[in-house]
């Protein structure tokens, strides 16, 4: 290393330690660190250094800075929310607020794995090296064990450890993502429990991946973001403001006009694909933001520049809880706490100006000019394969952090008391400060935890954005929708060309019947498009309702309607394609009615489909299934049997099959004409080997015929009109209206058992 850069690292360590004696909880202000007694000596605390802007406040300057001079008298400023500060005078930032977390343990059952033959492997053989020591005599993984700590306001908490050691768990347990029958401990935000509903409207959380929209550009996907958690009561313009000011604070102004991009389409870097990902779940600034290694994937200056702005979004007044693998030199001097895991437990937690005083009294120094993280991580993981493991460390661990509960009890004792504002008000005065945008209470006199909204918008305003959002997004990726039009109108030109003009005779007949039960069952394989649709959004979904963005019914009503334009011009394509190269019946109204058939057999199958998507979560497994249950709606649909032949218990698939209806609608619709004859006279004999026969024997044995039967049966008369072909075809229960009404219903039932999927399936918790 140059002697320059040594210096440096030496002076920037020294400045680090002065900083960190400022921390009542990590150092001991009372004593004198130079003596090796600790000897007490006067006290005298520093200032509080002044918050960094919060986003409201940088919007106020936009704002100001966008006002000209001739309209200095009529200057509106922009408070996003004036709510006074409850029972007490004094700023709000004399009230910082600490979230606290106590003994959080949580474990998870162990499957037995079976060996062959259907040998049962013991919990020591299945669970591999590293995950060995975590695992009890009940086959129970502890993934936490006794977790505390705290984390505090204009601060970053850093979760260190190897890999498999609980850092992403405790996150998860930190930020309500694990199921509280399973999470045992507590967590509480100035010393008053969370409610879980309060903590999704005061806090964010950000997923290790990158979920994004790839055609959105950087400003657009901040400004739905704006749209979604933003109030109403805010005008565009003013969100819009918001929206650059963030883009500002996270270094994106370059990149505003940039599509995010994904493999087939260049956009923006790693680094700024990560900030947009954060400045989507700060948009409102909340009060707790969660992070789950926001640095992962990127290289060292991205890193550093994703942490630098989670400082200033810290400074600003939030409180910052991030897990990291392995940070550089550089990203530790942005640290404020670290916490280091090992199998689930705590081997460290304080300052990260502490880690050379910890460890050179738990017998491992850290070497002068070591990176102090890497040091850590490499000491524990030695420790981890050895017999003992990190037990050693973890009670060192103990008695150290008892040290330092017992100095800081004796510092709050000399410590003037300053009254205490309830979790509520705290929130209200943080609010009054710019903070928490979308969290204002309805109710400012009694800001109890039933009066924070749970959603910043109504429903119908989350309905637009969504919509509004996909359309855009759609506009882009223009072949998505071509290829699908493509497939209707290249099977529609096929069908036409192949049974072009069909005519009434017997063969005819046939034939009709074949097309209407290949052109419905083609409808339905085409709306296989549908399942990586949501499969593509089904984790920006999760991610932004876990956090209240927006509703899951606006979700599934905003998907539905915007679905309808693409249907019934597929719909309009196909019907336009076949009804007349065909020549089916009915005329006009005939052709309508072919259409609305279409396009119910469409929103049925596309339904259906995305009700599917909700419960497969790979799309290979997802077409594998839907192939599968298509053809056996096909198979019962009542072409290759009619239902008179079906067996008794196979007559229940029968009614459930989404063939079945559009296809015994479009043939009520080609043959419900009681007038029209189809089979006259000779023509009985076509499907026959007497088909052959001279038409002078034909007519010969017509005559023999209507003797044997007593009535007249000549070359012209009438045998079989449309509705004895209904009724060969056992189609005779339900009319055509009723089979399209039943088709339309089929798609809103799929759309409501879509919609509890959602609510039931995408909890976004660990159990």
């Amino acid at each position: 290393m140059a002697p320059a850069e040594a210096q440096l690292m030496s002076s920037t360590a020294r400045s680090r330690s002065r900083t960190a004696a400022n921390d009542d909880d990590d150092d001991y202000p009372f004593y004198d660190q130079t003596t090796p007694n600790l000897e007490l000596i006067e006290f005298n605390p520093k200032p509080q250094t002044k918050l960094k802007p919060t986003l409201a406040e940088l919007l106020k300057r936009v704002e100001d800075s966008q006002t000209t001079p001739t309209s200095h008298h009529h200057r509106h400023h922009h408070h996003v929310l004036e709510l006074g500060l409850p029972n007490t005078s004094l700023p709000p930032s004399s009230y910082p607020f600490v979230l606290s977390f106590n003994d959080l343990t949580y474990s998870v059952k162990v499957r037995r794995k079976m060996s062959f033959p259907f040998k049962t492997t013991s919990p020591n053989e299945s669970s591999g090296d590293i995950a060995g020591p975590s695992i009890n005599n009940n086959n129970t993984k502890i993934l936490l064990n006794g977790i505390s700590g705290e984390a505090r306001e204009g601060q970053i908490m850093a979760v260190l450890g190897a890999s498999g050691s609980g850092k992403s768990t405790l996150i998860d347990a930190l930020a309500d993502r694990i199921s509280k029958g399973s999470l045992r401990g507590s967590v509480s935000l100035n010393g008053e429990v969370l409610e879980s509903r309060l903590l999704k409207v005061i806090s964010a959380y950000v997923m290790q991946d990158d979920l994004l929209f790839p055609m959105l550009t950087v400003e657009e996907t901040l400004m739905f973001s704006a749209e979604f958690r933003l109030p109403r009561s805010l005008s565009r313009s003013k969100k819009r403001a918001r929206v650059h000011a963030l883009i500002d604070q996270l270094g994106l102004r370059n990149a505003a006009k940039t599509v995010i991009g994904d493999e087939g389409h260049r956009g923006v870097s790693g680094g700024e694909r990560r900030r947009v990902s954060i400045g989507i779940d700060i948009i409102h600034d909340p009060i707790v933001l969660f992070l789950d290694e926001p640095t992962s994937g990127l290289d060292s200056t991205s890193a550093f520049m994703v942490v630098k702005v989670l400082q200033r979004i810290a400074q600003s007044g939030s409180i910052v809880v991030m897990s990291i693998h392995q940070p550089s030199y550089r990203i530790l001097s942005l640290l404020d706490r670290l916490i280091f895991l090992s199998h689930g437990q705590t081997v460290y937690s304080g300052s990260p100006a502490n880690l050379p005083l910890f460890f050179a009294e738990f017998g491992n120094p850290i070497p002068e000019n070591e990176n102090r993280t890497e040091f850590a991580l490499d000491l524990i993981r030695e420790l981890e394969e050895t017999p003992g493991g990190t037990k050693r460390l973890v009670e060192f661990n103990k008695s150290w952090q008892a040290i330092k509960i017992k100095t800081r009890h004796q510092n709050e004792a000399l410590t003037i008391n300053v009254p205490k504002l309830s979790l509520k008000d705290a929130i209200s005065a943080s609010i009054s400060r710019g903070k928490l945008v979308s969290g204002a209470p309805n109710d400012t006199n009694n800001p109890s935890s039933s009066s924070f909204p749970t959603f910043a918008n109504p429903s119908w305003m989350e309905m637009v954005v969504i919509s509004k959002r996909s359309i855009t997004n759609s506009r882009r990726m223009p072949e998505l929708f071509g290829i699908r039009l493509g497939a209707v109108l290249v099977t529609g030109i096929i069908l036409a060309t192949m049974f072009w003009r069909l005519d009434n005779s017997p063969k005819g007949i046939q034939e009709r019947v074949g097309f209407f039960a290949f052109a419905m069952s083609t409808t339905f394989y085409t709306c296989a498009e549908a399942i990586p649709v949501f499969l593509q959004e089904r984790y920006i979904f999760m991610r932004e309702t876990a956090y209240n963005a927006y509703r899951r019914s606006s979700y599934v009503l905003a998907h539905s309607i915007i679905s309808i334009p693409s249907l019934v011009f597929l719909s309009l394509a196909f019907a336009a394609t076949t009804f007349w190269a065909v020549g089916l019946a009915g005329g006009l109204n005939g052709f309508f009615f072919f259409f609305f058939t279409i396009f119910a057999a469409f929103w049925a199958g596309s339904s259906f489909v995305t009700f599917l998507s909700g419960v497969v979560t790979h799309v290979m497994l997802g077409y594998t299934v839907v192939v599968a249950i298509l053809a056996y709606f096909l198979l019962f649909s009542g072409f290759f049997i009619s239902r008179d032949r079906i067996p008794p218990y196979w007559l229940w698939f029968h009614y459930i099959s989404l063939v079945k209806y559009p296809y015994e609608a479009v043939l009520q619709n080609e043959f419900d004409d009681p007038v029209k004859c189809f089979v006259r006279g000779v023509q009985i004999f076509d499907q026959t080997p007497l088909g052959a026969v001279p038409a002078s024997l034909k007519g010969e044995l017509l005559k023999s015929m209507s003797r044997t039967l007593g009535m007249n049966i000549s070359g012209s008369t009438c045998v079989t009109t449309g509705t004895d072909i209904l009724k060969q075809q056992g189609i005779t229960d339900i009319t055509k209206w009723n089979c399209l009404w039943i088709t339309i219903a089929w798609g809103f039932f799929f759309r409501i058992l879509f919609y509890f999927t959602l609510l039931f399936g995408s909890k976004n918790k660990r159990t």
